[in-house]
């Protein structure tokens, strides 16, 4: 497998996985006017499967360096797969929970406030379990916590920007936000599950038997087969709109289809990135530095699908002030551990 040992490839890596994480939603957004999230989360979840074989098959069995995917198989213990395939599980029912917000309240709302929540949870979760293992999660944690009070501060602004958005459209903002926190309550706890899953020989923290590569597989594995069970549910209990059939999934078009499982791909591309990355960045620095993808996704939101044209007036004030404190915020973390 290809192993990354560069405390600096490894960021560089995590800034990848940042910008997939933030950007992926932008395939439910191209079809999101005539196909339903409910619809669209069946290709998802194909596109990330496939990538998660694609890398296991190359990247993860290429170079000299740990073990090939095949033979990670072969050595695997059952606990190991188990924590991969829950974290799996987890993520599965926020990521749902995020597609309805986006759905309902949009890129701008769901990503920073969902994410942002998951972000800040996440950093504390991976913060204990590396220092729980034995390990440094950070050599300057001073910087790394004030990283993290400056994101808890753009994301209540994010929540205020859209307080405003949504009293100027007289669209009620309780649904989008509630949606947006449940999610990133579920979402937090999936990275150190899998980091559980990992072999302490390659990842600072893990516990388990495999390779980061063979990890992500059977997240992708556990994000597959719980589909098959929490999206009906959300089907026929629709946070919006009327319930959907399973027949008309099929109704959809090949362009649709095929959208969906590239926001798939490009979802998992990231958790690809952010995994090869975890060695050298540890499970602390590279999920936070990773799940920053609310900084793409406001981008996405306000800068190319004008999310919040009509705002009144200092919206436009709050969601700069919020994009620098993000920024500052990914400096600081990213020099916590230098």
């Amino acid at each position: 497998m290809i192993q990354i040992s560069s405390y600096w490839i490894a960021i560089l890596f995590c800034v990848f996985a940042m910008i997939c994480w933030g950007s992926w939603s932008n395939t439910q957004k191209m079809v999101q006017s005539n196909w339903r999230f409910e619809l669209f989360y069946w290709d998802l979840i194909i596109g990330i499967l496939l990538m998660s074989l694609v890398s296991a098959f190359t990247v993860g069995s290429m170079g000299d360096t740990g073990r090939s995917f095949v033979e990670d198989l072969k050595q695997a213990d059952a606990s190991s797969i188990v924590y991969a395939m829950i974290g799996g599980l987890l993520w599965n029912l926020g990521n749902l929970l995020l597609v309805a917000a986006i759905a309902v309240a949009g890129m701008s709302v769901a990503f920073p406030i969902g994410g942002g929540l998951a972000w800040i949870l996440g950093i504390i979760l991976n913060y204990i379990n590396v220092i729980m293992k034995g390990g440094n999660p950070s050599t300057q944690p001073a910087l790394l916590w004030t990283g993290v009070i400056i994101i808890i501060a753009a994301i209540f602004l994010s929540g205020k920007s859209y307080s405003n958005l949504s009293r100027e459209k007289k669209k009620p903002s309780t649904k989008g936000i509630l949606l947006s926190v449940i999610a990133g309550l579920f979402i937090a706890f999936f990275y150190p599950v899998v980091v559980n899953s990992l072999d302490p020989a390659f990842v600072s923290g893990g516990k388990g038997t495999l390779t980061p590569y063979s990890g992500v597989f059977f997240f992708a594995v556990g994000v597959f087969i719980s589909t098959f069970f929490i999206n009906p549910v959300f089907m026929r209990k629709p946070v919006e709109g009327a319930p959907v059939k399973m027949k008309e999934y099929f109704s959809g078009s090949l362009s649709i289809h095929l959208t969906g499982v590239l926001g798939g791909a490009i979802w998992m591309l990231g958790m690809i990135f952010s995994y090869m990355a975890v060695g050298a960045a540890n499970p602390a620095i590279a999920y936070a530095l990773s799940n920053a993808a609310p900084v793409v996704a406001i981008l996405w939101g306000v800068l190319v699908w004008k999310e919040f044209r009509g705002a009144p007036k200092g919206t436009s004030a709050l969601l700069l002030i919020m994009f620098i404190a993000y920024i500052a915020g990914l400096v600081l973390i990213t020099m916590s551990n230098a």
